[in-house]
């Protein structure tokens, strides 16, 4: 395992162990601490934030069964690499959940919900230069987050939220796109229109497409940036 990182890993407190050091290497991988390829030592995260191997194993594990590390027999456990289908197949997916969510809470939002989904919308403005990209995703998460909640359905939230851990590691790379905070901010608000007309039909086709647009900016940075898809591991 690299030891150049800037910083350790600091558990929460204030959660139980087990769940503390998941997230905790988790969070390490989706920010980029431990890089796609990279091997993850036992004793050394064991030690690094001062528990015993038995939950960092246990993470390990249930990051392998979440896709963020790949057990390699005879070797150990390694960061997994994101490739192109990786991020095809999750959109495929995030994109009919998206679109059932918006049909379900066009029947079933309230109109507190949408005075609070209308905020949201407005909120993402001040970040259409795309220069805080962090406070942009944590806008775009806010907006998502309302709609699931007027869907009412219990399970599609906990499917789509699942799916959105697996989306951390390359989720800020959409809005980076330039411009593309702006384009989220317009989907947005036709979201919200359409949810407030209770056009169930559009509001499902508008999300739908919104997460496509999303996957085809994250595929756009990567061209970008090494020139070939196929060069993604």
């Amino acid at each position: 395992m690299s030891s150049n990182r800037s910083s350790p890993i600091r558990l929460d407190n204030y959660k139980p162990l087990r769940e503390a050091v998941f997230e905790a290497v988790r969070d390490a991988i989706i920010s980029g601490k431990f890089k796609p390829g990279e091997r993850l030592m036992e004793v050394q995260l064991a030690e690094e934030m001062g528990v015993s191997r038995t939950p960092v194993r246990e993470a390990i594990r249930k990051l392998e069964l979440e896709g963020f590390v790949k057990m390699m027999p005879h070797k150990g456990a390694y960061v997994a690499k994101v490739s192109i289908k990786d991020i095809i197949d999750v959109f495929e997916v995030r994109a009919a959940l998206e679109a059932l969510a918006a049909r379900l809470a066009a029947k079933r939002i309230t109109e507190d919900e949408l005075k609070q989904l209308k905020r949201a919308a407005m909120s993402i403005a001040d970040l259409a230069d795309g220069h805080d990209i962090e406070e942009a995703v944590k806008v775009d998460t806010g907006f998502h987050d309302i709609i699931y909640k007027a869907s009412r359905n219990e399970k599609l939230v906990q499917f789509i939220t699942h799916l959105r851990e697996q989306m951390k590691r390359f989720r800020a790379t959409s809005l980076a796109l330039p411009g593309r905070t702006k384009m989220a901010l317009e989907e947005h608000e036709k979201i919200v229109q359409a949810l407030w007309d209770r056009n169930e039909e559009l509001a499902a086709e508008l999300s739908r497409k919104h997460i496509e647009n999303a996957e085809r900016s994250i595929l756009e940075v990567f061209k970008n940036a090494r020139g070939d898809l196929d060069a993604i591991d």
